[in-house]
């Protein structure tokens, strides 16, 4: 069963200037999204980043997103890491703190097999009972998560049920949908493969667009899903110039600045990540003018 159908948002942790948890600036971003008819939260996911966080922290804003989103959208925590017994570990935690279901990225910068990747995943299925998504982004991750693995774990992990395909090879996820065959559903990893893969059998997208533009990254999964093509296909032009900005430099640097412009209190990230280079702010910036995002 579908964890959700349409867009998740890959939402930003906000930071104090002294770089502790924004909990106020959360909430009013939770809410923003919910308000904007946003079909599921990713707390803690790459955008989130987590990986300068500790897992005191991390722990805790899953679980004030938890309490805060009070089961009106599924929250899907990112739980992914290296370690397979740390990953065990901390799911297991995030599954106890209520959340819906957990994002699990390929092991990063030691790599895995494709043998070593199904047992990382096999360990974490059988460790938990809520249901995985796993993530196959090989930029950040250095390896490539193939479509027969992922279709081997689908088949035999009741609790394996969606990949989010990050890797920008669309015959690659043309194959996986092929050989899926309906046993794991397909999200988007990709806000500028949206519709593509959309077209070729995918149910949603887990976005970094989300967050400055909820409700038409809905509207575009949704307009597809529910037969206008053409609606679907003008959303993901309209916004082609804002997503090549939000990524011309790391993520999440581009999409906090672009929170920033609207207003939310996202200034702040943690090194090794810092400020977005001046030109390319502006470039950003009249992006979103463009459109009348600002």
């Amino acid at each position: 069963m579908s964890l959700f159908k349409g867009a998740g948002v890959a939402l930003v942790t906000p930071f104090h200037e002294d770089k502790s948890v924004n909990y106020e600036e959360l909430g009013c971003l939770l809410e923003y999204q919910i308000e904007r008819d946003i079909d599921a939260i990713i707390v803690c996911g790459t955008t989130g980043e987590p990986v300068t966080m500790t897992e005191e922290e991390r722990l805790s804003v899953i679980e004030y997103t938890v309490k805060k989103v009070a089961h009106r959208v599924p929250v899907i925590a990112g739980s992914g890491g290296n370690c397979t017994e740390n990953v065990i570990s901390f799911s297991k935690k995030a599954q106890n703190l209520g959340v819906d279901g957990l994002l699990v990225v390929t092991p990063y910068y030691n790599k895995a097999t494709q043998q070593g990747l199904y047992e990382h995943y096999k360990c974490v299925a059988e460790a938990v009972e809520i249901p995985i998504i796993l993530y196959n982004v090989p930029s950040r991750t250095g390896l490539n998560l193939l479509p027969d693995t992922a279709v081997r774990l689908g088949r035999e992990y009741e609790n394996i049920v969606a990949v989010k395909e990050a890797s920008g090879n669309i015959t690659q996820v043309a194959d996986l949908i092929s050989k899926a065959d309906g046993c794991v559903d397909v999200y988007s990893g990709n806000d500028d493969q949206i519709v593509p893969i959309l077209s070729l059998g995918g149910i949603g997208v887990i976005s970094v667009l989300a967050n400055i533009a909820p409700k038409d990254t809905h509207t575009m999964v949704m307009e597809y899903l529910n037969g206008y093509v053409k609606g679907a296909a003008r959303l993901q032009l309209k916004y082609l110039d804002v997503i090549h900005a939000l990524f011309c430099e790391v993520n999440p640097i581009p999409v906090k600045k672009a929170l920033e412009f609207m207003g939310f209190a996202t200034k702040t990230l943690r090194m090794p990540l810092t400020e977005m280079e001046e030109m390319n702010a502006k470039k950003l910036k009249l992006a979103m003018k463009n459109i009348k995002i600002i």
